[in-house]
């Protein structure tokens, strides 16, 4: 266990979820949950460890299931990831996490599967970062199929021409790039990773490396 960590350290919704639990069982359980939310960047399997503890001590925990979950996913055991996050959605009815869930069946080698996700009614409830989180899934499983343009058509959103940027904006754009390069259009998927790698100060992706890769400078 890192040092320095308190049950409070848990987000508030989540120690609610915990008070159907004897209080030292409950403080146990967030700890680890603490632990693992702290992990998650620097060591997805640590964080993973953690969360999967918690889940074992605590499985009809919402909760628990939701960290263990993303901690899967972000470990790249895609399969846990989606059994865990199933679980998570049938207890809470949310379709908050529906994005990774068709990530992981792409991860699976199932696009099919991921597709069919992404169809759900509810998802229409999402907001605006969680929509455009499904349309770079949508476009990645488009691409698995063999489908470059329609993976290029799915991310012609509004959001992706407007001139506000957004926490979402360098996912998006990359992706379109990503898209671009795919469907054998490569001038304009370097604009894209040009322009992504101007704007990703907090390096949510490799734009300039994939700049470098391509043989061409960044600025």
């Amino acid at each position: 266990m890192p040092e320095g960590l308190a049950p409070a350290d848990l987000d508030p919704a989540a120690r609610r979820e915990l008070r159907s639990l004897p209080k030292d069982l409950a403080d146990r359980v967030a700890l680890h949950l603490v632990a693992a939310g702290r992990l998650l960047d620097e060591d997805p399997a640590a964080a993973l460890a953690h969360a999967s503890f918690a889940r074992d001590l605590a499985a009809r925990v919402a909760a628990t299931r939701e960290a263990a979950g993303i901690a899967a996913y972000v470990a790249g055991d895609y399969a846990q990831a989606l059994a865990d996050l199933r679980a998570w959605r049938r207890m809470t009815g949310s379709p908050a996490h529906v994005a990774l869930m068709a990530d992981c069946e792409r991860g699976l080698g199932r696009p099919e599967r991921a597709l069919t996700l992404l169809r759900d009614p509810a998802l229409g409830k999402l907001d605006q970062t969680s929509r455009i989180e499904l349309r770079i899934v949508e476009s990645g499983a488009r691409r698995d199929l063999g489908e470059a343009d329609a993976a290029v058509v799915v991310l012609q959103v509004p959001e992706l021409e407007q001139d506000r940027l957004e926490p979402w904006t360098p996912r998006l754009w990359y992706a379109y790039a990503d898209a671009l390069l795919a469907a054998g259009r490569q001038e304009e998927a370097l604009t894209w990773f040009r322009s992504t790698a101007a704007v990703d100060v907090d390096d949510q992706t490799d734009a300039a490396e994939r700049l470098v890769e391509l043989g061409v400078d960044a600025d």
